[in-house]
């Protein structure tokens, strides 16, 4: 008999979150891949939880919040929903996992309050409402990342901390940090066998029936986190171009919505590969081990009695970043410690993977609307020595075309051998040069100063966060 009642209050809280759904898919056709893509599955603990291929729910806990307020599980589906929207679950091993989470789920909170919608506005969004703005006092765009790195940066109280979770609080979060085989031992998800408990199965993005969202009816191998990643990148993706396109409809009521899908959205850059690319051939001392032959060297020691037949070659070219160009906008734009956090962290990448010659050709100018400084360091000791007195100068406009002009009269006047390319670090308002230079050109915005400026086609545009400076 008990096991009758689960699988009738399994059945009806599935019901339930259909409802929800189907509530959201009438109100926020964007969101219409998004919110057919979880396969639902109950479990036997917690709330919600998702991995952002299932939504695993506890009954009790769904139906209980249905009877206390029909709006809960529509704004609680939302919630889990928009969590894979922006790739919460999908984050850095090392992270602080009870910050993150509460960053996460106040992100979410956030964007769902100012959708405005009726059948999402649960009685906690009002007592939410006075947390959010002093939030916004403090941390103008609420994002996961922003938020994180706040709380990171303000020693949060941990009373206080604890107050927020459980008014932001909405679904389990454990699930994001489990290994597959903890998914399934936990919860029995990925295997092969594993069915849709009442055969009707969910829809997919165009409403067709389909069973737990597969053709054959049947849950395959769960999908790997790369998977998942790439699936949900591709449906915030989509997300975007339809609210951009459509999004008049909506107001500015998708103005959290749509901030946070930029963030998410926006092309993360690894610096150090980065710097990379300005590499060049160059010779160092160093075995070369492509070009030796081990055969004939161990030959060679049995041979003639531990003499080697065969000398490794000293020589072997590498690529090491020899010469290129570090731009500074001094314009009054332009934050200095960002600018200096900027050199030190180029600097530290060179000097941490041995991207030194003995000798270098690195010139560092400074310009707002015409050049103040130009610095010239072949040493990795003149380097340091600069790190040490480098004031800022300028704090005009910003006009980029000196420092164009002066590298190539550099470059006419044989300064370079082989100028690989030239870094811009700058918030992006000014003027750019209308042709395209004869090296690669990079211009690096910090994202707090990056007001989605349009660099020219021919330039590389790199977003950092201020973490990674």
């Amino acid at each position: 008999m008990a096991e009758q009642e689960l699988t009738k209050a399994q059945r009806l809280a599935e019901e339930v979150l259909r409802l929800s759904r189907n509530t959201l898919l009438v109100y926020l056709r964007f969101l219409d891949m998004a919110l057919s893509r979880l396969e639902l599955k109950p479990c036997d603990r917690s709330t919600l939880l998702t991995d952002g291929q299932y939504l695993l729910y506890h009954a009790p806990h769904v139906l209980k919040s249905f009877q206390y307020q029909k709006e809960i599980p529509v704004r609680d589906y939302l919630h889990v929903v928009m969590h894979c929207v922006y790739r919460h679950m999908f984050t850095d091993p090392s992270v602080d996992r009870p910050l993150w989470d509460l960053a996460c789920d106040i992100a979410v909170e956030a964007v769902i309050s100012e959708l405005g919608l009726k059948a999402a506005e649960a009685s906690r969004q009002r007592t939410q409402e006075a947390e959010l703005q002093k939030l916004r006092e403090e941390c103008p765009l609420l994002t996961a990342e922003r938020l994180y790195a706040h709380f990171k940066s303000a020693a949060s109280d941990p009373t206080e901390a604890a107050k927020l979770r459980a008014l932001f609080y909405a679904d389990n979060h454990e699930i994001w940090y489990m290994t597959d085989e903890e998914k399934r031992a936990a919860f029995g998800i990925g295997d092969p066998s594993d069915g849709d408990e009442d055969g009707e199965g969910d829809g997919d993005e165009d409403g067709n029936r389909k069973k737990n969202g597969r053709p054959n009816g049947r849950s395959l191998v769960m999908m790997t986190e790369g998977e998942l990643s790439e699936q949900w990148k591709q449906i915030a993706e989509r997300m975007q171009v339809d609210i951009e396109t459509f999004g008049k409809q909506r107001g500015d009521q998708a103005g959290a919505l749509m901030q946070n899908l930029k963030e998410v959205n926006r092309e993360k850059y690894d610096y150090t590969a980065f710097l990379k690319k300005f590499a060049v051939m160059g010779e160092t001392m160093k075995i070369n081990d492509d070009e030796f032959d081990y055969i004939f060297y161990t030959y060679g020691l049995e041979l003639y009695d531990k003499m080697p037949l065969v000398e490794p070659l000293e020589y072997k070219d590498v690529k090491r970043i020899k010469e290129f160009v570090i731009a500074i906008d001094t314009s009054g734009s332009v934050q200095g410690e960002l600018v200096q956090a900027f050199v030190q962290k180029t600097y530290n990448i060179l000097k941490s993977t041995e991207s030194f010659f003995s000798k270098i050709n690195l010139h560092i100018i400074q310009c707002d609307t015409k050049i103040h400084e130009h610095i010239k360091i072949t040493t990795q000791e003149e380097f340091d020595e600069y790190l040490k007195v480098m004031t800022l100068k300028g704090f005009g406009g910003t006009d980029f075309r000196p420092v164009f002009a002066s590298v190539d009269d550099l470059i006419r006047q044989k300064e370079f051998v082989n100028l690989k390319g030239l870094i811009y670090f700058t918030d992006g308002c000014g003027v750019y040069p209308e042709r395209k230079p004869a090296y690669d050109t990079a211009f690096v915005f910090v994202e707090d100063s990056y007001n989605d400026y349009h660099v020219p086609p021919w330039a590389i545009k790199l977003v950092l966060r201020k973490d990674e400076l």
